[in-house]
Order: C-alpha cells, then structure tokens, then sequence
C-alpha cells in the first residue's frame, strides 16, 4: 500500500462545492489501496482577507500577532474538508501545524522547519484515518505559531512527505502540470512529463510560479519525487525527481521569465578591491536582495557597477545606491524599472556546446538587446527591455523546438 501526501492549494478548495470535489477525488485514491496524509491551503482570497484586516488595524502589525492571525486561513480549509470526508463516511482528523507539532525556528512570517512530529499522524494512518493537515504553518519552541512565507504549504508537505518517508507527495493546482513555458505567452507549450529536481529549482527561482523554490530544494534534498497534477482534470501530471542514469536529456526543458525585475548602475567608482562590498554591503544592510550582478573592465581606476532587485525595491534601493554613491564619490547612479529577465534551463546544456550562441542569436534576429547575462551549469539568463518580453520567450521555444516531443 502506497503512501501519498497530497497538497490541495486555494483555487482547490476556494469554496464549499470544490472542498466537496477534492473530498471525492480523496476516497477515489483511498479505494485504489493508497494511505494519505493530506496539506491544503486557505481558501483562495482568504488570506489576503486576512491581511487586509491587520492592516485597516495597524501599519507595521506585531509579527507573532500577524502570523497567529493569517493562519486561521487555513484552519477552516482542514475543518471543512474533514467535515466533507466524514460525511462520505471516509474517517479523517485535522490538525493545525502546532497540533502535528511541525516545529520551526523563531522567524515569523518566513519560518524554516527544523523538526516534524509524525507520531499522531502514523497513528491515524494506522486506523485507516485520513489525516489532514494545515499547511503554511508551525510553531517555534516556546509554542508561538509561525508561517512559512508565501507558498509555504508547499513545503510543508514535502516536509511530511520527507518526514513520513512518503512514496510520493503530490501538489494539486489549477494547472494539469510543468509545461515549457506559460502557455499563456506561447500556446504550443508543452506540458512535460517528467522534470528534474535540477531543473524545477532554476525554474522555480527565475520566475515560475507553480511551485515555491524552498519547496523543490527540500524535495531534491530528501530525494521526495514531486509530482504537480490539476485538481480539475484527470492526468498524469509532472514527475519531478532526480536525472536518470543513461537517460538522454533535452538541450533545454524550459523558458521561465521574471517580470518583477528592476536595474541599478553606479558609474565611475574607484576600480579597487572591496569596492562591491562596499556597493553591495548597504544594499543588504536594508535587507534588499540583489539578483543579478555585472561589472564592467576598470578603465583609468574607475569602474561601472550594474545589479537586478524587485522592482517593488526599486526606488528603496536606489535611495541606497545615492547615499553609496556621495560616499564614493561615484560620477552618477541611473536606473531602469523596466526590465524583465529570461532564462533557458536544461540539464542536456551540460553535454551540449552552442546553447549560449543558439540563444544569443535567436535574439538578434529580433532585434533584442541583451543588457545582462549570468549562467550556471543548466541556465542561461538576459536581461532585456520589457516590451520585448513575449517576442523573446516565443523566439527561443521557437528556436530550441520545444513544442515537440
């Protein structure tokens, strides 16, 4: 008998009629043989309800107060499905993060799981109980409730799945799996029947919104296989899970793209060591993230310096980079919150030449300026301008054939 974690998300169970379905579709997989641990999120719109609530009361709420308050999103959605699965005559018991006792460090509003207590939930296994469990949320040691950031019942059910030793966990959403780009932008897209952590990660981290990085980093590093279905449709979804040994892999497997970028250039500071820290160091000091990072060839003892945040930290960021700049004595700081980057990914460009030089020109030829570029083993990232965007993205699952099998 398999073990399967399952995560339902908001648009899953955003009302009583689809907690209702996702019921049904739970006694399906149970008279298939399978034992199941279920995670499931707030009803779709409920936590930014919630969030809205908090700040009509306060500007800057108190954290721990904050994430007592936006996990009861949550709390209803286990209720509720019990509710539905018990009227199907299934058994099932809910439990809140703290009642699993998933404990966490102390950092409110983007906690990391340090423990999993799965002895309640063996239990419940054990009597043929479903049990169902409050994503997104934990407590620290002195028993104070904690959340896990954005996306975080994700992780919470790789965490159990790892914890539980699972056969596989798998993330139900409103998309029927990973496709090679957002069909949206290309509608020859392709869903992909299989991925690996490798490059499900990149994805996840340039741009691609189906599942949260942290999630994909802590299935890889328990080796959790990851498979992403619809709750709306049947399918067989796609499995993430490691590179096979002596399987041939695509040159590229996907496009992502980020719209949330925005660029910084400091010209004319001294080219001397220790001048990125002291770029970079106030940057962090507020803690704002930096993306990407270019500098240039020094010329005559000066050099410019170029790097990406969110564009929601633009303007702070370049109030940063101004006070920066006066205390270099720096020749000008300019900026542009119109930019977006996009990214190759595919394990195959390890055993590949010519991807970079494929992209590059694919890009010439419509007439796309390239104002960055950073690469890894199985990524190759631009920047470009914004309005460029879907010419680009189409441009490249056009030249690397992604539409076909």
């Amino acid at each position: 008998m398999a073990l399967v974690v399952q995560k339902y998300g908001g648009t899953s169970v955003g009302t009583t009629e689809r907690i209702r379905a996702v019921a049904s579709k739970i006694i399906c997989y149970r008279k298939k043989g399978h034992d199941l641990v279920i995670v499931v999120s707030a009803m779709s719109g409920e936590t930014n309800r919630l969030i809205g609530l908090a700040n009509e009361i306060s500007r800057q709420p108190v954290a721990r107060e904050y994430d007592v308050l936006v996990s009861t999103g949550e709390q209803v959605t286990i209720a509720l499905l019990s509710m539905a699965l018990q009227e199907c005559g299934q058994a099932a018991r809910s439990y809140t993060g703290g009642q699993v006792r998933i404990l966490t460090d102390d950092v409110h509003s983007k906690a990391r799981i340090r423990n999993i207590d799965s002895s309640a939930i063996k239990r419940d296994l054990a009597a043929g109980r479903v049990t169902v469990i409050a994503g997104f949320q934990g407590v620290d040691e002195n028993g104070n409730v904690t959340t896990l950031g954005r996306g975080g019942s994700d992780t919470t059910a790789v965490a159990l799945a790892a914890a539980l030793e699972a056969d596989e966990c798998q993330i139900f959403t409103d998309v029927d799996g990973v496709y090679t780009t957002d069909p949206r932008v290309v509608p020859e897209a392709r869903r992909l029947s299989r991925i690996t952590f490798e490059e499900m990660l990149e994805m996840a981290s340039l741009g691609s919104r189906i599942l949260q990085s942290r999630a994909v980093e802590f299935a890889g590093k328990y080796n959790v296989p990851l498979r992403v279905l619809s709750s709306f449709e049947e399918g067989e979804g796609t499995l993430i899970s490691y590179e096979e040994a002596g399987m041939e892999q695509p040159k590229i497997s996907g496009i992502a793209f980020n719209r949330d970028e925005a660029k910084l250039t400091i010209a004319g500071v001294p080219d001397h060591p220790g001048v990125a820290y002291r770029i970079l160091g106030p940057i962090a000091n507020d803690n704002l993230e930096v993306d990407m990072i270019v500098q240039n060839v020094g010329q005559d003892d000066m050099t410019d310096f170029t790097f990406t945040v969110h564009r929601n930290n633009y303007d702070k960021a370049r109030q940063v980079l101004r006070r920066v700049a006066t205390d270099l004595g720096a020749r000008e700081v300019t900026g542009d919150p119109k930019i977006v980057k996009v990214s190759i990914v595919g394990v195959g460009m390890r055993s590949h030449a010519g991807i970079a030089s494929g992209m590059f020109e694919s890009l010439a030829n419509e007439g796309i300026n390239i104002q960055m570029i950073s690469t890894s083993e199985i990524k190759i990232s631009v920047v470009i301008d914004e309005k460029y965007l879907e010419l680009a993205v189409r441009a490249l699952h056009e030249k690397f054939e992604l539409e076909q099998e």
